[in-house]
């Protein structure tokens, strides 16, 4: 694999693929660690994963560099995020030993009981958006339950990835954390493997299907968060200039290169002329401060969407073609006149696009946003309480923001659904995802 650095489109490294064989011997390894790492002291484990956190965040400023070079995403957010992996870290290094099953009143002379097992070897594949905190979630849950792991790290940053994942099997028994660099091939062969028992994937829905069927034949887990194509409702009562604010931040931040990004926006009609032209306004500050898209065969997949939005009738108020030069560079974009069968409604973006479609009432907003096979968020922006209880009941997704396109409190855990995938990614819950409830009755022998 080659990667380049998305700024300027140099060369920062050439990473080998690992082949079907060192696959196997990372499960195998996997395998035969779980027989004593599971038999490990939950304190103990605890502790060996807070030891690790406590060596990345020594080593943050390194990270973010590599991050920066790998994804183009500025140092100054992904301190940020190399942060909020360390504190997922030592969450999980606190919540595993407090994961508890339950006893039972069952017979007055037997004893009853449930007991949350580890599953044994989880494949971890993570994305390149957000490659610590996400990874930091996943590996943290799995090994404080007493999982081993193999983890492949996005073939977009495999230098971020492996790192990180280094830094945490320094502190842990050999076998317990493997690490493949790959592409598609190599998680392809983690997500068949007959030893790998839970399959947890942060990606494409694509993808993400590809694992589903495959752990379905087999009988494996699979914890999936896949694509999004998340809806702003922007109600009629607001201020339009805050209201484009909030649309521009979730449009825009990271280059629109984050899981719960602003995919499309409904604005009902009365604030639509105001609000439209705030947010242009928006777009050409956030010009200044953007970052490149993590490479240019994702700069053409965004630009490809924009184009046929405009064929089919969108209009381009700002943005909409690549910026010149070397990199993978693309301009904050705002489009009007959208509608559901354009790509940028459709699907899932991924970058600085902000597709405005006008309805007339918060009702027809709700009902369109609400059609799409997707399921991952939404954010509606409203002073009116009742249509903020509706939307939230209404809305088929994991999470639902009223009137904050971004935040929430720390231990919040949501299931996407539909094309946007299935099980808890984060939270407490997780640990629920990573282990297997077992219930035993126990009786005196005759």
């Amino acid at each position: 694999m080659t990667i380049v650095d998305p700024r300027s489109g140099d060369t920062v490294a050439r990473v080998p693929i690992a082949g079907a064989e060192e696959c196997r011997r990372a499960v195998a390894r996997a395998r035969d660690a779980h027989r004593g790492w599971v038999r490990t002291a939950a304190g103990e484990r605890a502790a060996r994963v807070r030891a690790a956190a406590a060596a990345v965040e020594s080593v943050a400023e390194e990270l973010a560099e590599l991050i920066e070079r790998e994804t183009g995403k500025p140092v100054d957010d992904v301190l940020g995020d190399v942060q909020a992996g360390v504190d997922t870290l030592r969450q999980y290094a606190e919540l595993g030993p407090l994961h508890r099953g339950r006893s039972l009143q069952g017979s007055w002379n037997a004893t009853d009981f449930m007991i949350a097992e580890s599953r044994g070897v989880v494949a971890v594949l993570t994305p390149w958006n957000d490659p610590i905190a996400v990874a930091a979630g996943l590996l943290g849950a799995a090994l404080v339950t007493g999982n081993t792991v193999v983890h492949k790290p996005s073939e977009r940053c495999p230098a971020t990835g492996r790192r990180f994942a280094e830094l945490l099997a320094a502190h842990l028994p050999d076998g317990v954390l493997e690490i493949l660099d790959g592409d598609a091939r190599v998680g392809a062969c983690l997500a068949a493997a007959d030893d790998v028992d839970v399959v947890a994937h942060v990606g494409s829905s694509a993808t993400g299907r590809a694992i589903a069927r495959v752990c379905a034949e087999r009988g494996a887990k699979a914890v999936l968060e896949n694509g999004g194509n998340d809806a702003l409702i922007v109600d009629a009562d607001l201020d339009p200039c805050w209201a484009a604010e909030q649309a521009a931040t979730g449009a825009f931040a990271n280059a629109g290169q984050i899981c719960v990004s602003v995919e499309r926006i409904y604005v009902v009609e009365p604030l639509a002329g105001r609000f439209v032209d705030e947010l242009v306004g928006q777009a050409r500050d956030w010009a200044d401060r953007i970052g490149p898209l993590v490479d240019r065969r994702h700069r053409d997949h965004v630009y490809r969407h924009v184009v046929d939005a405009v064929q089919k009738g969108a209009i381009v108020l700002t943005g909409g073609e690549p910026a010149p030069g070397p990199g993978a560079f693309y301009p904050p974009t705002v489009l009007t006149d959208c509608d559901p069968n354009m790509l940028v409604f459709s699907d899932e973006t991924f970058g600085p696009v902000a597709p405005v479609r006008v309805v007339a009432d918060f009702q027809t907003a709700l009902t369109e946003a609400a059609n799409d096979r997707y399921g991952l968020a939404a954010t509606v922006l409203t002073a009116d309480m009742g249509h903020a209880q509706q939307a939230w009941r209404t809305l088929p997704v994991g999470t639902v923001k009223i009137n904050a396109v971004f935040g929430g409190a720390p231990g919040g855990a949501s299931e996407p659904r539909g094309a946007s995938g299935s099980g808890f990614g984060f939270g407490p819950e997780l640990l629920d995802e990573m282990t297997a409830m077992k219930v035993v009755h126990w009786t005196p022998s005759a």
